[in-house]
């Protein structure tokens, strides 16, 4: 019951999040048209102040691929420590690798004990990232936040 309630508070908050922070740009998405897949292990903290750092492959449908690092900051009502190991994500709206580096507007909510879990929707711009990953710790609460990918 608790993730599921949780799950949906985090689709709201990213999709509301992404309505009102980041404005589309209609044409612009439509010219783009390559898909990424992301790998990824990410480990963090959050007690008010979340923090998380990891590393990542990305790997798109045009042959592009990169390894990556990944870097989450933000605050909200949280509380716990975690680990994702084998995430995945998928980033759509791309022209190339290009377009996946940067900032995304995070809103989430996270919900376990010993098994973790993070399902998120984040946006950037035009462009969208699905994560998914499963793991292990303690985690409780809603938070707002930053998702950065860049080069190692």
């Amino acid at each position: 019951m608790i993730k599921s309630t949780f799950g949906m508070a985090a689709l709201v908050l990213a999709c509301a999040g992404a309505m009102t922070v980041l404005p589309a740009g209609n044409a612009h998405a439509a010219d783009a048209s390559v898909k990424c897949d992301m790998v990824y292990n990410l480990s963090g903290w959050s007690l008010l102040y979340k923090h998380a750092e990891g590393t990542g492959s990305i790997t798109c449908d045009n042959g592009q691929h990169a390894n990556v690092k990944i870097a989450v900051v933000g605050g909200g009502l949280t509380a716990g420590k975690y680990r994702i190991n084998g995430g995945k994500g998928e980033i759509s709206n791309v022209h190339g690798i290009a377009d996946v580096f940067g900032d995304y507007a995070q809103a989430g909510a996270e919900a376990g004990v010993v098994k973790s879990s993070q399902a998120q929707v984040l946006t950037k711009g035009t462009v969208s990232l699905a994560l998914a990953g499963t793991g292990e710790g303690v985690n409780l609460g809603v938070s707002v936040g930053k998702f950065t990918i860049s080069r190692p």
